[in-house]
Formats: C-alpha cells, structure tokens, sequence
C-alpha cells in the first residue's frame, strides 16, 4: 500500500515515505527526511530536514519534529507537543545546523500532549512523559516522569500501563524488577 498524502500537505522532493503511512491536513515534509512505513501524521505537522522517523510512529496534530531529532519505531508524539534543537536561540544570531543538539526518542515511548523535550537529550524505550511536562535531562527505559522540570514518579510497563508498588503491571501482569538502577522484565 502507498503512503496516503492529503492535498493540502506539502511533501518536498527527495523526502522519503514509507508504504501505508498516512499525512493528513496542512503538513509539511521537508526535502531530506525519512519517514517510515505505516506512521500518521495528524493536522498541521512539520517534519524537517535530515530528520529521521521509524516506523508505526504517531504524530499528533500541531506537532513539528526539527532538525536534530531522531525517533525510533512505534514512537507516540501527543497533540501539540513540542521538540527544540537549539539551547540558546537567536534571531539575530543563528548557529546553523551543525550546531543543533540531538534529541533521541527510543521505540515505544510516549510523549504526552503539550509535553517539551528539550534538545539534547535521549527518551528511552517504553518512556511516558506526562502531558506538560518538560524534560530536561535523560529519561531512562520505563521510566514515567511528569512536572516542570520533568522528574521520575514511576515506572511503566511495556504496555503502556504505570506499574504498582510491587513492580507489576496491573493490566497485562508482567512483573518486573530493577537490576543496576534498570527496570528489568522478571522471568519465571
């Protein structure tokens, strides 16, 4: 199945979409990024150059993804939330492209509406940012964290679903345990 391009969306020559994913009302893909197969790309989203997105990605309404921002497979971006790729912005004074941070959204996290990912910084595997928050610093695999900045509340399954006390997850039952400062699934 071919990627579905809604004609009020703007997908610049060389940019490369993967079969069945689907780009709706006023979005724009720029020239040299990658999208991968069977994503969504909701109302009035920016892609922009050398930007790099796996496959099964979800991109809300309102989202841009700059320059400098790579996201892993079956990532989930909430509506409006929001990337940056420059610490200290100027108009006046534009650093170009080869200084911008790399921000890194391993597969699988979710990333809450309205949430910011400050650039330069890496969301692990099964992460969930809450909606508003604002992170600053690294979040590792599993973790949930939440406020302004963003800080450590919890830990969530690969589900999705936000662990109990005991480090079980109470839709799917997995159980996990931390090795080493890493959740880790436990095993018989």
């Amino acid at each position: 199945m071919d990627a579905f391009i809604h004609e009020t969306s703007c997908v610049d020559e060389g940019a490369r979409i993967g079969a069945g994913t689907r780009i709706w009302h006023f979005c724009h893909v720029h020239g040299s990024a990658v999208i991968g197969e069977n994503c969504s790309l909701g109302q009035n989203v920016n892609v922009g150059d050398h930007v790099r997105i796996g496959n099964g990605v979800k991109l809300q309404n309102n989202v841009s993804v700059y320059q400098g921002v790579e996201l892993e497979d079956c990532v989930f971006c909430g509506p409006s939330m929001v990337f940056t790729n420059d610490l200290t912005p100027r108009a006046r004074y534009p650093k170009g492209a080869g200084n911008y941070k790399k921000t890194l959204v391993r597969h699988d996290a979710t990333l809450g509406a309205n949430c910011t990912i400050v650039c330069g910084h890496t969301v692990g595997a099964f992460a969930t940012v809450a909606a508003g928050a604002v992170v600053t610093k690294d979040v590792p695999d599993h973790a949930l964290v939440a406020g302004v900045p963003a800080r450590q509340i919890g830990w969530v399954c690969e589900c999705g679903q936000v662990l109990d006390k005991d480090l079980v997850c109470p839709d799917c039952g997995r159980h996990y345990q931390i090795v080493d400062s890493i959740l880790c699934e436990r095993r018989g």
